[in-house]
């Protein structure tokens, strides 16, 4: 599925990439009644139906175990790496496009669906081939399309300044917070759709928390945002939706301001106000 393909797919308003900004409420992601189990038995994630709108941030809330994290690896199918694992029941549709169709190339499709993980994993490469290295794997090897790339992708997640005279220098040699800004930059470089977030500041102290955060805002005008996060005020203030599940189920999807002012499950009550979880 190559982008030219994918976008075929689209009206001819929606065929922008990732970078430029889109009309606001288009729904990008369909997840239709949705199941999915490790070992082909026991289901963690049960009929889940939800849709996620053209550059807005939706949250992930609910216990360990709920099965959040599991359906956003679904989303660029990072679960495909696990034997055992399979949707075994709904369908995915991303960009109109049913992504577990065999027809479906997994490469071209994370190209369009770029993912963030928890632990912030920059490669024992400079922080300039950090950035580049998507690009490079796409066949890029322009020297100036490359720079202007590092040096856009830097800009939009807030690390130009930190870093525009050590472009040379190991990634690995700064800061944590720099590093998973770093990881942001290099998933931006490659311009993709979609952004997937695993918890991206739970390994970062809160000065780098806020970074992060505020970089979501920002990004949220050229990207759609899935973020999964076990931080509750964290949720409030970056994501405009919020799915709060619970043993393996969406209980309730809404604006995330009145999620957590006014939800209409218990359940959901419940869990915001700290009786359980």
């Amino acid at each position: 599925m190559s982008e030219t393909q994918m976008d075929k797919t689209l009206p001819a308003s929606e065929q922008t990439s990732g970078s430029e900004a889109a009309p606001r409420g288009d729904v990008v992601i369909e997840i239709d009644d949705v199941s999915f189990a490790y070992d082909g038995k026991k289901e963690v994630i049960r009929n889940v139906s939800m849709d996620v709108r053209r550059n807005e941030v939706t949250a992930f809330i609910g216990p360990s175990g709920c099965g959040k994290t599991t359906l956003l690896r679904c989303l660029n199918r990072m679960n495909d790496l696990i034997p055992t694992a399979a949707i075994t029941n709904g369908e995915i549709r991303i960009l109109d496009t049913n992504i577990y169709d065999p027809a479906v190339d997994v490469i071209e499709l994370r190209k369009h669906v770029g993912m963030v993980f928890q632990k912030y994993n920059p490669f024992p490469k400079s922080i300039y081939e950090n950035v580049a290295y998507g690009l490079r794997i796409q066949g890029i090897r322009n020297k100036a399309v490359l720079d202007q790339a590092v040096e856009e992708s830097l800009i939009a997640a807030g690390l130009w300044e930190e870093v525009k005279d050590r472009l040379d220098a190991s990634g690995l040699g700064l800061s944590g917070g720099q590093q998973q800004r770093l990881c942001i930059a290099r998933t931006i470089a490659v311009q993709p759709k979609i952004i997937l977030m695993d918890e991206p500041c739970s390994a970062l102290d809160p000065i780098s928390t806020t970074k992060i955060e505020d970089l979501i805002t920002q990004l949220k005008a050229h990207f759609t945002i899935v973020i999964v996060t076990h931080n509750m005020q964290q949720a409030t203030r970056v994501s405009d939706k919020t799915a709060f599940f619970y043993l393996g189920e969406l209980i309730e999807m809404d604006e995330t301001t009145r999620i957590f002012t006014n939800p209409s499950k218990r359940q959901t009550e419940d869990y915001i106000s700290g009786r359980f979880g």
